[in-house]
Order: C-alpha cells, then structure tokens, then sequence
C-alpha cells in the first residue's frame, strides 16, 4: 500500500506491507488523513532511523476487516480514528502506556491502518470525509483545554493568544457553543477577521498593548499555546483568581515567572495535552448537537503530502490541513 513515511531522516512516499488485524483489532481503509504541527517534529525526533515509520495521527474511513474478537464494529462500518492511545476513562493526567499515533506506532498517512477497536470511534453523519479526518487531535486537544481543564461557564471570557491553529479554531467554536465570550490575538488582520467569522467576539493584535485593548474586559480564563512570547502578557490581562490552562509552547518552553505577583494574584495553571477516550466521546456528542464543523484551510492529495507538511511549516494555514487518500 502506499504511504507517507520517514525512513533515514528523510520524508518520502513509500510502498509498505499490507496491515492484518490481530484478535482486538480492525483495519481501516483511510479516506482522509489530518495534519498536526506534531507531524513536522517528529522526523527531527527520529533521527537517522533505518525503519520507515508511516505519519500521521488523524484519519477517518471505512472498517475493511475485523479481528476475531471485535465485538465494537463491523465491516463497512465509518469511523474516526482516536490517536490519544491507551487513555480510556477521563483522569487529571495521562495513565503510564499513554502515547500518541504516529509515533512508535505507524500512523494514518496511508492507505490503510491497522488499530485496536478500542481507538475508533464511529463517524458522525453530518461531517464529510475531509471534516472527519482532521476532527480528533485538536478538537480533543481543545475541549480538554478549556471544558476539562479551563472548566469554562457560560457567560465567562475566555482570552485566546493565536487565533488560527487548528486546536484553537476548535475552542472558539466550543466557547462560543457554551455561551462564553471569546477575544483571540493574531498578528494577521486576514486571520482576525476569519476568527470573527467563526465567533470570536474580539479580536485585536498580537501587537497592540493587550493591558490597554483589553482594560475594560474581566478574562476569567487564557487558553495558550504559544508559551514564552506570550505568558506573562497573558498573565497580565488575566483577572485574579483566573485561571490559565497551556497546551503548547511552540515560541519556547522555558519563562521567567514572578512568583509573588502570581501568589498575590491567586491565579490558577494547568498544563492540559491530548485528552480520554472519554472526552473524545463528549467532543463528538458536543460537536453533534450544536453542529459544529472542523474549519478546513486546504485538502491536498497523498502524493502531495512533502507539500502539504511545506504550507502547515509556513504557519498560514487558518483551520485544518487534510490529505485526501482515496
């Protein structure tokens, strides 16, 4: 079968052997496969490896074959796959075992995957292919993020540094669904306008004074994945007593804290990743009932997957990236 691979460092398309499904597991014949900024880290991560891994960790299609004590599905069944693995029930932190697809295990960059029945959920109706392929990491991601972790309430403000990732496309969506006021940063005016279109309240620059855009707003909550360039400016605007929940950290993982103002301001913060099994499934009954949709940016054949990991590189995508397998 032909998949999307790294093998010596290098990034290729490649033939690989056909998947079997062992006893509790079913082979997936993918559709639509999703792109994460964790794709683009993980060839730096593997080195020089001799052994081709297949990426991804998002995907959706059809059950092609079941193992013989598959009780959840049956072929021709369509289905997501979850890539949050061996985290069933909704704990405060991962179990030991958890680990994400796409690394060690081969991903969804391919035409076919096998998995446990464990990690697939059934599609929802109303998503179409593209939708339901780049759905799980970041819209699990997300509603962790601000619903388990930020435990967000109806009438809070939630403020968003970086408005057009995937994950946090998501949580304007969900913020706005629960009926909680949603202010975003970007540096682009193209990308704050397109946040405001899909419910942000506020948007306002990533380089404006945020003390003096934002003096007149009470931000129970900050959602942030940027990290370094960002924390304390956020910090600052964040109301005492409020709460801080960090899920990235892609502009440094490392940041001066001034440790009295934080104790004097009595703020809250939480280190947030991935999320259960459990939560997946709340997302996907979340996302049914208020008819929420990923935001796509681009959908790119498997042939044109070097070139769909170029455009994630460059950071102008708004939404979610996918790659059309069949």
């Amino acid at each position: 079968m032909k998949a999307f691979v790294v093998e010596y460092g290098e990034l290729k398309l490649k033939s690989m052997p056909e998947p079997k499904p062992g006893n509790n597991e079913i082979v997936v014949k993918l559709k639509t496969a999703g792109l994460n900024r964790r794709d683009l880290y993980i060839p730096n991560r593997r080195g020089n490896d001799k052994e081709a891994l297949i990426l991804g960790s998002d995907g959706a299609g059809i059950v092609e074959s079941v193992g013989a004590d598959v009780t959840r599905f049956k072929v021709g069944d369509e289905v997501i796959i979850n890539p949050s693995l061996n985290w069933h029930e909704n704990s405060d932190a991962p179990p030991k075992g958890f680990d994400i697809l796409g690394m060690p295990d081969h991903g969804t960059f391919a035409e076919k995957i096998v998995i446990n029945e464990e990690q697939v959920e059934m599609k929802p109706d109303y998503l179409t292919w593209e939708e339901a392929g780049v759905l799980a990491l970041a819209a699990l991601t997300g509603y962790r993020a601000l619903v388990t972790k930020g435990n967000i309430k109806a009438g809070e403000t939630v403020f968003i540094p970086g408005a057009s990732s995937g994950v946090n496309t998501y949580i304007i969506q969900f913020a706005k669904s629960i009926g909680a006021r949603v202010i975003v940063s970007s540096r682009s005016d193209e990308k704050l306008k397109q946040a405001q279109e899909i419910g942000a309240d506020l948007a306002i620059s990533t380089e404006s004074d945020w003390e003096k855009e934002l003096e007149n707003e009470q931000i129970d909550l900050v959602i942030d994945s940027v990290g370094a360039a960002t924390f304390n400016r956020s910090l600052d605007v964040l109301k005492q007593g409020g709460k801080i929940v960090i899920y990235g950290a892609t502009a440094g993982d490392e940041i001066d804290l001034n440790l009295r103002a934080f104790f004097y301001g009595q703020y809250q913060l939480f280190g947030s990743t991935m999320g259960s099994r459990e939560e997946l499934q709340q997302v996907l009954a979340h996302m049914e009932k208020h008819e929420i949709r990923p935001i796509m940016d681009k959908t790119f054949e498997l042939d044109d997957a070097q070139e769909a990991f170029n455009h994630l590189e460059v950071n102008s995508q708004f939404g979610k990236i996918a790659l059309l397998i069949e």
